[in-house]
């Protein structure tokens, strides 16, 4: 089965044409990202090895003075993404001032064709299984976001793309041409989000791929790490908890564990609310399904996006 597509910004309205909406997402040459950021800042970085986990791909890598970071891009060298970065980067050292383990950015990198991003190389490996202890860690780790972003109303809130197409992820176009029942679920979630046009609320701090692939983890099992930042915005912490629910029905053996965090968000969420963040996360992995992997994991999305919108 696939792990969540990571979100990425991309301005308000922002629709791909139909070309790109359909191609499957570029992955990382480390190799020549490597090169690019020598010949455009002087900085000479070893290649490590490739990091596990994730679509799009990361590497890690050595500082010349011996650090060990981790290397990611984006694609898109736009104004807006080299904002939105750098606005990521700026988050960071929010939330680790107050002591939340996320990593910090220590070089964003302009290329001519793209954005070269290291951030600092976190203790911790990922966790072996997504299980009920980890899960309860993850939920009280996600309760230390709350409030963080009070004062910062520079920060835009996520788009969850039910009545347009995302950039590059919740593409609209795959589910209209794939099958009558990815119509269906594209049609019911576009009503869930005529019906509820307002999105997010509040002013936490959000991770929009909150899942146990993102998280790493001590020989104890205590947290050390939450990483891969690329989609994150301004809104209600609890959205990240649905991430986390569609993450848990991949989890053999855990039936308990997602029932547990079942009856958790009937009791966090209003129904509509709910409703609203499992339309996002349903559109969001069908596509990413239909786009880069097969008919079964196609089959389990629909399954589990049917459980709630029908």
């Amino acid at each position: 089965m696939t792990r969540h597509p990571e979100p990425t910004a991309a301005g308000p309205g922002h629709s791909p044409d139909d070309h790109q909406s359909l191609a499957r997402v570029r992955t990382l040459d480390a190799e020549a990202l490597l090169v690019g950021i020598l010949e455009h800042t002087g900085i000479r970085l070893t290649l490590l090895g490739r990091a596990p986990g994730g679509q799009v791909g990361a590497a890690y890598v050595r500082w010349p003075d011996g650090r060990d970071g981790v290397l990611t891009w984006w694609p898109d060298g736009s104004p807006a993404s080299v904002r939105h970065l750098r606005l990521t980067a700026d988050l960071l050292r929010l939330a680790r001032g107050r002591g939340i383990p996320v990593p910090e950015y220590t070089l964003v990198a302009e290329l001519p064709d793209a954005i070269a991003v290291v951030q600092e190389r976190l203790p911790g490996t990922r966790p072996a299984r997504a299980d009920g202890a980890l899960v309860q860690a993850m939920i009280a780790m996600n309760e230390r976001f709350a409030g963080l972003l009070a004062d910062r109303r520079d920060v835009p809130v996520p788009d969850l793309y039910l009545r347009t197409s995302g950039p590059g992820f919740c593409v609209h176009e795959s589910l209209e041409r794939h099958s009558d029942r990815t119509r269906r679920l594209l049609r019911r979630a576009r009503e869930v989000g005529a019906a509820h046009p307002g999105a997010m609320t509040g002013d936490d701090l959000v991770h929009l791929d909150f899942h146990p692939g993102n998280v790493l983890v001590d020989a104890s099992g205590r947290i050390t790490g939450i990483v891969d930042w690329d989609g994150l915005g301004r809104g209600d912490r609890h959205f990240a908890l649905v991430t986390l629910r569609f993450d848990l029905s991949l989890a053999t053996g855990e039936e308990r564990t997602a029932a547990r965090l079942d009856g958790l968000l009937s009791d966090l969420l209003d129904p509509a609310t709910l409703r609203l963040y499992w339309a996002h996360m349903s559109v969001r992995l069908v596509d990413w399904s239909i786009r880069h992997h097969g008919p079964a994991e196609v089959r389990h999305w629909l399954g589990v996006a049917e459980s709630r919108i029908r």
